[in-house]
């Protein structure tokens, strides 16, 4: 599905902080058949913001994890950028809602405007205004984005913190499983979710964090392929009821990202 603007509370764009750039490149380009456009951070060139394409559109980017993260014992990690209207508005409620402005609102060069944010139960997000760059221009197709939720360790702070930051209006239903899980609604259209954490992931001292499924045409095949890449397993292929297929990996530099084969009559709202 072609993409060329995002309802605000939709996440659209994401992109990689990984330790070994050139070798993540590779590992995606393998997995998904990514090509990459390469792009300069900065005029010494030193710093490339790789932005991965799939059929000629962009579906996600890649960059070297800056040294203060590393320092800072921040993992390798995929980041969700959601799109709002105003960048600058947005921040301006971000602390009555209940939430943190980390950095920001600045531009990023002509691309758009982002802010930078911690929600009330310590999930991490960027707040995107697209200008000549809307986001991705491709999602629920294989290789592409697919899906995006909050693990949360104060579900019900965070729930309330995005649906007024940012409008869209929630829905909670109990999943098979036994856990709610709450899906956000931007203009009627399902667009991303929340849920608590599982246990056995606070047991890590993994803190409140968004992640990303990526859209896969079978999952255990592509799953299989993730592991003779080096990839290693956090989530086994399984069956989730009225959902879908789905998978969890994490990549050889030691970032987590999903797949998914969503059913036919499910998926993301651009």
């Amino acid at each position: 599905m072609k993409i060329e603007s995002y309802t605000q509370g939709t996440p659209c764009w994401v992109d990689l902080s990984t330790t070994d750039q050139e070798a993540a490149k590779s590992f995606y380009a393998e997995l998904f058949g990514w090509t990459y456009d390469d792009n300069p951070m900065d005029e010494a060139g030193q710093n490339i913001y790789s932005m991965a394409m799939k059929e000629g559109s962009y579906t996600g980017a890649m960059y070297t994890q800056p040294q203060e993260q590393a320092q800072m014992g921040i993992p390798p990690h995929w980041m969700v950028h959601i799109a709002v209207d105003s960048a600058d508005e947005v921040a301006d409620r971000v602390e009555e809602c209940g939430g943190t402005v980390v950095a920001g609102p600045f531009d990023v060069f002509d691309n758009g405007r982002m802010v930078f944010v911690q929600d009330p139960s310590g999930g991490m997000v960027n707040l995107w205004q697209g200008k000549s760059h809307a986001g991705a221009g491709v999602k629920n197709e294989h290789g592409a984005i697919g899906w995006c939720e909050l693990l949360s360790t104060d579900p019900a702070a965070a729930i309330g913190f995005y649906t007024s930051l940012l409008g869209v209006e929630s829905e909670t239903a109990t999943m098979p499983t036994g856990e709610d899980y709450t899906v956000y609604m931007a203009d009627g259209m399902p667009v991303a979710g929340t849920m608590a954490m599982p246990q056995q992931v606070r047991e890590m001292n993994i803190p409140s964090h968004w992640s990303v499924y990526f859209d896969v045409e079978d999952v255990d095949e592509t799953f299989n392929k993730a592991m003779s890449l080096g990839g290693n397993e956090a989530l086994a292929p399984m069956n989730i009821e009225e959902v879908g297929r789905l998978a969890f990996v994490v990549d050889p530099q030691g970032a987590a990202f999903g797949l998914i084969t969503p059913l036919p009559d499910l998926g993301m709202s651009g």
